[in-house]
């Protein structure tokens, strides 16, 4: 049985992007199951695949995973070759509370800046609340890139799973016109550039409107 991953919209769901992004760093084949969003019926048909209504969902041969983070630890286990966390013990415990951080928080810009691929227009105004979680983000993606990026463009040098929890940050940072700082900008650039992210980019681009 191959992997089966169910997603929502590529263009609204950053947490089913985060999933897809982690499974594209194992290098393992996987299908897709795309529900669409803002349906009368999303709901229902989630439901038929995850106990919790939400996407993203990833179906295993020993049975399904239905959160992001537990998906993208399942793999960094499974495909331990791949490393899917950065090298060293300190680098991983560090990728890791970068990504609790962003699953659990950012409430602010959660709210104001949903992702939206197909956007291209500033918002007025960006609340204060949205404005404190982005200045954390620059500092937090500038720390980890002066500390671990030697390597590479990525925030721990290499791909990991960590950008591919931030990946939706960037895309809403870029939707909005965010203006950044010179090092978040710069990464904005290099989840842009990432062959991953752009399959995904695309396809988003492509899909009808909700």
């Amino acid at each position: 049985m191959a992997l089966q991953l169910v997603i929502g919209d590529k263009n609204f769901s950053s947490w089913s992007l985060r999933a897809a992004l982690a499974l594209e760093l194992t290098g393992e084949p996987y299908d897709e199951l795309t529900v669409r969003l803002y349906q009368a019926d999303s709901r229902q048909q989630i439901l038929a695949h995850s106990p919790t209504g939400k996407v993203p969902l990833l179906k295993t041969e020993e049975g399904p995973i239905w959160d992001s983070l537990a998906i993208a630890e399942y793999l960094a286990e499974r495909f331990a070759e791949s490393h899917l966390w950065p090298r060293g013990q300190y680098a991983r415990a560090v990728a890791r509370a970068v990504c609790a951080e962003m699953h659990s928080g950012f409430l602010g810009l959660r709210s104001h800046l949903s992702m939206d691929m197909r956007r291209d227009q500033a918002l007025e105004s960006i609340p204060a609340e949205a404005q404190g979680d982005i200045a954390r983000i620059c500092q937090l993606w500038a720390d980890c890139r002066a500390q671990f990026g030697q390597d590479g463009p990525f925030l721990f040098g290499h791909a990991s799973i960590a950008d591919a929890f931030f990946a939706p940050v960037a895309s809403r940072l870029r939707s909005y016109r965010v203006a950044l700082p010179d090092v978040a900008a710069a990464y904005v650039e290099t989840i842009y550039h990432w062959p991953a992210f752009q399959r995904w980019y695309q396809a988003a681009l492509q899909e009808s409107p909700a």
